[in-house]
């Protein structure tokens, strides 16, 4: 596509972010792009457009000849992938914001892309108004990433914010969150940090060029938290989040989880509270770039969807350009991390599991201990799957063993 092509838009989800694309395109015709019909579940809604956009049957899109492109903003994962990998064989040009179909097809995304020579572009699926894909994918295009380490999940930021600044229960934040809106009826997605692993598993192809499944990431939510965490994490200056980090160790081998981290006051994390996201891209050249702003919501998403829209008017494709640098990089599990385990009963612990303990407190009440451990270790640890156990890692804890990055 050129930039004097129209884009002609079939819509698939007509919920929030939806009927704002559909206004707004209304409103800017500079866009040169319309949306010609729209496919809903539920026919019998009443919707703010014209009840003849509207249409049950999906293939009246995906065949129309006319449509040239596909906005996919449903929360179907599996409805969501037959809706993108028809239009992209189709030879459709796709945008969605489906963040867990991307991340269990991958794969399959990126050979449909390559075969049919078509665009996806999915920048919404990822922290919502802030550009995290783009600028991975034009801005740090070279070898020179060290880390991406971001608070990636609005919802447990919020749950997160409330339990460390005002001491509610766990279930009471979650219950706020669902009501203003932050948190699904069903959070099971966000608290257990799946969401944030499948947005990780498409930020590490864009950073590294690695192609991964979310079960390969480490991956625990907030739900074991204890409320003496809290009191711990107060005490030493820390703020509780759920972090997802991608961490180059040496030139090959990258770490990669989603875990409870005390962050510190010096980091730019810190202060990313309530429902904002925030992104820290760490290079050789540059030091550390930071990146902040809301990570869902209507108009966050909204954004997100019309940069890409309005992208695709001058052909723009995501060139995953750090698949070809001749660098094959791949998670591992060889590394360590220093970490704080909280218990009711410090015996489940097995103590031969650590390299080094740093710390160790009992009371009547609770327990814990700090100290380091192998990632590999960490992930077989059977007392980690205990509801009653809490995993908090402590940020930049990431050691580095026996590797030396070479000097520019």
């Amino acid at each position: 596509m050129t930039n004097d092509k129209k884009l002609i838009i079939g819509l698939f989800g007509f919920g929030v972010v939806g009927e704002g694309i559909y206004r707004v395109l209304k409103q800017t015709p500079t866009l040169q792009a319309e949306i010609k019909r729209i496919c809903i579940k539920h026919p019998d809604k009443e919707r703010n457009a014209p009840s003849g956009l509207f249409t049950t049957d999906a293939e009246l899109l995906l065949n129309d000849e006319e449509i040239n492109v596909v906005v996919e903003l449903i929360d179907d994962a599996d409805a969501a992938w037959h809706i993108v990998s028809n239009s992209l064989m189709n030879g459709k040009a796709v945008v969605s914001a489906n963040k867990k179909m991307i991340a269990a097809h991958l794969a399959e995304l990126l050979q449909l892309q390559e075969d049919n020579q078509t665009s996806f572009l999915y920048e919404a699926a990822v922290c919502g108004s802030i550009p995290v894909i783009r600028n991975l994918e034009e801005y740090y295009d070279n070898d020179m990433l060290n880390s991406v380490t971001g608070i990636i999940n609005g919802s447990t930021n919020y749950i997160l914010t409330r339990m460390n600044e005002d001491g509610m229960p766990y279930a009471e934040a979650l219950k706020l969150a669902q009501q203003l809106g932050f948190a699904e009826s069903d959070p099971t997605l966000d608290v257990q940090g799946t969401d944030a692993a499948n947005k990780l598993t498409i930020i590490l192809n864009h950073a590294y060029g690695i192609v991964s499944a979310p079960n390969d990431i480490m991956c625990k939510g907030i739900t074991q938290l204890h409320p003496a965490d809290s009191v711990y994490a107060k005490e030493k200056g820390y703020s509780i989040k759920l972090v997802a980090r991608a961490q180059r160790v040496n030139h090959t081998d990258v770490a990669a989880y989603v875990l409870p981290t005390f962050v510190g006051p010096m980091s730019q994390l810190f202060n990313v509270r309530f429902e904002f996201n925030g992104v820290i891209i760490g290079t050789r050249l540059a030091d550390e770039q930071f990146i902040y702003g809301k990570g869902a919501g209507r108009y966050p998403t909204s954004s997100a969807v019309l940069s890409d829209i309005a992208a695709l008017r001058y052909g723009y494709k995501y060139e995953y350009k750090k698949s070809r640098t001749g660098v094959d990089y791949r998670i591992t599990n060889d590394h360590v991390l220093r970490v704080y385990v909280s218990c009711e009963n410090m015996s489940e612990i097995d103590l031969q599991d650590f390299i080094s303990i740093d710390e160790t407190y009992i009371s009547q009440n609770r327990k814990y201990i700090t100290g380091s451990i192998r990632f590999d270790k960490l992930r077989k640890a059977g007392w980690l799957h205990n509801p009653a156990n809490s995993l908090i890692v402590f940020q930049d804890a990431e050691q580095v063993e026996n590797h030396q990055f070479e000097e520019l």
